[in-house]
């Protein structure tokens, strides 16, 4: 009884892991248009790709049913894409019209 106590839990934490990683990949990919944008540095631009492809790739540094570094990684493309932006764009006063 025990064990399947055990084996659901490591299910359900993998489950939960891997629609995070996969929402986070939909925000990623959402934020692609920012790679259009010629002020944010290439650094940033292919931070983003490389998140993409390691998400999707079969090889990781932790085991795919972890998927702990995939949303490391991703949060991290995310980060960096969208401080990148704000750092190109400055935000608008209050009532200062475009």
């Amino acid at each position: 009884m025990e064990g399947k106590v055990w084996l659901t839990l490591l299910t359900v934490v993998a489950v939960g892991l891997a629609i995070a990683a996969a929402v986070l990949l939909v925000r990623v990919f959402k934020a692609r248009r920012l790679l259009l944008d010629a002020g944010i540095p290439l650094r940033d631009k292919a931070l983003f790709w490389v998140a993409v492809i390691y998400t999707v790739s079969p090889v990781d540094l932790i085991p795919d049913p972890v998927y702990l570094d995939d949303i490391g990684l991703l949060l991290l493309a995310l980060r960096s894409l969208h401080a990148a932006a704000g750092a190109v764009r400055p935000t608008k006063e209050p009532g200062a019209t475009a």
